[in-house]
């Protein structure tokens, strides 16, 4: 039997359904817009790989666009287009999602393609064949791609022997010797019923959306496989592949917090302050004050159960160190001292802003709803996460500081024309 809850928020209506089997239904109704973005999320991602399937979540997220028993590869791509609407999809380490977004009138059609995409996919042996091929020429553009390949490369030298250490879309190896059993079988333990939540967010009715996922969405009952718990196999860490290039690319992270930690808010002032944007304080002293690089910043990576803080920057060879001295040089201040109150004011005003903006895409909301309830079984709405935002002191940021600045945890990888001895002093 279903059951059913409902929240009216700041003018916006909030449904929840779980539907036999645990499948999820939320909604946010949105009175203003005349579009609604549907994402059908599968709590599966690369964190649920064993290494012999290193790639393959990322490969059925690709395989289910080449045919279904109703679709055909050219019918799923013209589908919501020739009505004015787009479907995609991505792969992250935890989640696999596929998102439509249509006008309103056009929800049935829209759910009628998701759900025959990830319940009817044929996984046909020519068109696993064909796709290898794209997959393969995906993973060598990465790898020729010096900024992205630095991040796969600090992931593996953070996490080690953990699942979240390998790159999600696989190796060449195994994408390449992968055979149509290995891939079903994968998909047949991995999408099952309690593994799927459906957000939506726009001009949708909830009771519409649930009845259409209920006569549609057909999978076995069952849930996806429990990931290992995210640690670490060693701390502190250092890994310096030597490339070709005009460039040396180097992030050096520490680990963070999860997703639902209640310091999330302290973190993304931390964030701002130290590397989101011109303003940042990173970006001022490397870029602008030294001219030591022209891309430069901060970020943050948030998992059920762990998270990293990390940053970039790319640079030429002999301005690696002094970059890297002067990042440190920032943490380490941090730690001591606390953000000035006019500072503190204009990052919060940064922070709500951009939020306030995003808040405005029907993609993006429909994604925080769906990313909370799977993150932590609950969401924030704007409302909420402003006021947090808002209530945010500097002695917390600093004592956030303290806690994610442990250089004996500290992880770095540097891709690119640098010596390997060019940090022998510290690690």
């Amino acid at each position: 039997m279903a059951t059913t809850s409902r929240a009216v928020v700041n003018s916006s209506l909030f449904q929840k359904t779980i539907l036999p089997g645990g499948i999820r239904v939320i909604t946010e109704k949105l009175p203003s817009v005349h579009t609604v973005s549907i994402g059908l999320w599968v709590d599966v991602g690369s964190r649920n790989e064993k290494p012999e399937e290193y790639g393959l979540s990322h490969f059925i997220e690709h395989m289910v666009f080449k045919g279904t028993r109703n679709r055909n590869t050219r019918q799923i791509g013209s589908s919501l287009e020739s009505l004015g609407g787009s479907l995609n999809a991505f792969t992250s380490r935890e989640h696999t999602c596929f998102v439509a977004r249509i006008l309103d009138e056009h929800l049935e059609e829209a759910v009628d393609v998701l759900t025959d995409m990830v319940c009817n996919a044929t996984f046909s042996p020519t068109n696993i064949k064909r796709e290898k091929t794209v997959v393969l020429e995906e993973i060598k553009e990465s790898d020729d791609t010096p900024s992205d390949k630095i991040h796969d490369n600090f992931n593996e030298i953070f996490w080690g022997s953990n699942p979240l250490a390998h790159g999600i879309m696989g190796t060449r190896r195994i994408i390449g010797n992968a055979e149509r059993r290995d891939v079903l079988k994968y998909y047949r333990r991995q999408y099952r019923r309690g593994s799927i939540m459906v957000s939506a967010a726009g001009s949708i009715s909830h009771r519409k959306l649930v009845r259409l996922i209920e006569q549609k969405l057909n999978l076995p009952d069952g849930e996806a496989e429990t990931p290992p718990p995210a640690r670490r196999s060693k701390s502190r860490s250092i890994g310096i592949e030597r490339s070709d290039g005009f460039q040396t690319h180097l992030c050096l992270g520490f680990p963070g917090i999860a997703y639902g930690d209640k310091e999330r808010t302290a973190m993304m002032v931390l964030n701002a302050h130290l590397g989101a944007g011109m303003s940042s304080v990173l970006f001022q002293r490397i870029r602008e004050e030294r001219g030591l690089a022209y891309n430069v910043y901060t970020f943050q990576d948030y998992y059920r159960d762990a998270g990293i803080f990390g940053a970039y920057v790319g640079t030429d060879d002999k301005h690696v160190r002094p970059a890297f001295d002067l990042m440190m040089a920032e943490f380490r201040k941090m730690k001591n001292r606390r953000i000035r109150p006019d500072r503190l004011a204009q990052l919060k005003m940064l922070i709500k802003g951009h939020i306030s903006i995003a808040m405005e895409s029907t993609t993006t909301r429909q994604n925080r709803i769906a990313r909370g309830e799977l993150m932590t079984g609950d969401y924030l709405d704007s409302r909420r996460i402003l006021r947090r935002i808002d209530r945010v002191t500097a002695l917390e940021v600093r004592d956030l500081a303290n806690r994610i600045f442990d250089e004996s945890q500290m992880a770095l990888a540097v891709l690119g024309p640098v010596r390997k001895n060019l940090f022998d002093d510290i690690f």
